[in-house]
């Protein structure tokens, strides 16, 4: 039996919903340092991401896929017995904790669990054959790739592989991995975070936050890697596929000045407006390609369970709105928003954070920095619904 840390704080602050404006910018970020940032969010209770503040129920049952979990269940017990005693405390945790909530994009933010740093070359391979299991070949293909653009990101930095390098990825599994019981694991570091929720068959992977800058390496140790091109194209093959009338709906600003994700890290309770083209406005062939963009990003899962999530998806393609903010030639940047009841995508051309030495006009947003933000909406993120109905029907 393994032991778990329980290092949770009770929370009880009271968190009021304000609406979500219509326009094509999100709400600005809240300001302050990561650990100010981290304890502002996790005083407001888990929502999850809405519409309007308020959680739509009955999305999510606690049912049998058919697709077993049982590989992850094994590679997570071979990672923790990898471990040394030490590495394993700290990398454990109750699966009700909050370490679920404390992830962040940014390099300089204090991680719990295991670092690949500190991993030997054995725990590295126990490691990625943890992702190897949960993820399909591309989720794992991905997650390397930025792992070592974060190399690359140190190379255009002078050389600094203090705060940036490909080793720079910690670990922390909730629970103890089950093939009854909940459970799940998290990677966290720069552009890479993926929370994997398992509760018998069924599985959650959400938030998921990929992205890179740079998201090509064009010399150093790893010249020729590139991620997210597939998405950026795909998604420009979406909005070019409307009609101007189409167009008109679903595009809320042809300029990008800035940044427009809104469900990046500590944005557990955002509401997002559910705006641009519904699904239900779309032709066959239409749809037909909004759902292959949505299989890009949810198909980084392993494939059974990506098969799960598509049908979800498919069952609310009607209610599942495409939006576009900036433009829409070759060279343009863009954000997009994939928002229905069981899946929120947001694919974001940024301003550039790491590399404004590099960049002629250092306020503007460049292809060569995204985002992408993967969301469950209506408090399934984490898997939190699914936990939620467990608990009532098994109290502990």
């Amino acid at each position: 039996m393994i032991t778990l840390m329980n290092n949770t704080p009770t929370l009880a602050a009271l968190f009021s919903f304000v609406l979500g404006s219509l326009s094509a910018q999100p709400p600005p970020a809240a300001g302050g340092s990561p650990v100010n940032r981290e304890a502002a969010a996790l005083a407001e209770p888990f929502v999850g991401i809405t519409t309007d503040g308020k959680a739509q129920p009955g999305l999510f049952h606690i049912r049998s896929t058919g697709v077993t979990t049982e590989p992850v269940k094994k590679a997570a017990g071979a990672f923790l017995a990898a471990l040394t005693p030490e590495q394993r405390a700290k990398t454990l945790f109750p699966v009700d904790d909050s370490e679920w909530r404390k992830w962040m994009n940014v390099h300089r933010y204090v991680r719990q669990g295991v670092s690949f740093r500190e991993m030997s070359e054995a725990q590295r391979a126990a490691a990625f054959g943890l992702l190897r299991a949960s993820l399909s070949a591309k989720g794992l293909k991905l997650s390397q790739d930025i792992m070592k653009l974060n190399h690359t990101l140190g190379e255009l930095n002078n050389n600094n592989f203090t705060e940036y390098g490909e080793w720079l990825y910690h670990i922390t599994v909730m629970g103890e991995p089950s093939a009854t019981k909940p459970w799940g694991w998290q990677i966290d570091g720069h552009h890479l975070i993926i929370n994997y929720f398992v509760l018998g068959d069924q599985v959650v992977m959400s938030p998921v936050f990929v992205g890179s800058e740079p998201v090509i390496a064009r010399a150093g140790k790893y010249r020729g890697i590139a991620i997210l091109q597939e998405e950026q194209s795909r998604g420009l093959a979406m909005v070019r596929s409307l009609d101007e009338g189409q167009r008109k709906q679903a595009i809320l600003d042809a300029n990008k000045p800035g940044n427009n994700n809104y469900a990046e890290g500590f944005k557990d309770n955002a509401v997002v407006p559910r705006t641009g083209l519904l699904g239900a406005n779309l032709n066959a062939a239409q749809r037909k390609e909004l759902l292959g963009l949505v299989e890009l990003f949810v198909g980084n899962m392993d494939g059974g369970h990506a098969q799960v999530k598509m049908a979800e998806v498919r069952a609310h393609l009607e209610q599942t709105s495409f939006a576009w903010v900036g433009g829409t030639s070759d060279d343009s940047v863009y954000y997009y928003r994939i928002h229905s009841p069981v899946v929120l995508i947001e694919f974001d051309h940024q301003r550039p954070a790491n590399t404004r030495h590099l960049q002629k006009n250092p306020q503007q947003p460049i292809r060569d920095h995204i985002h992408v933000v993967v969301r469950t909406p209506n408090g399934n993120d984490y898997g939190k619904d699914l936990l939620r109905q467990h608990l009532l029907a098994h109290p502990h």
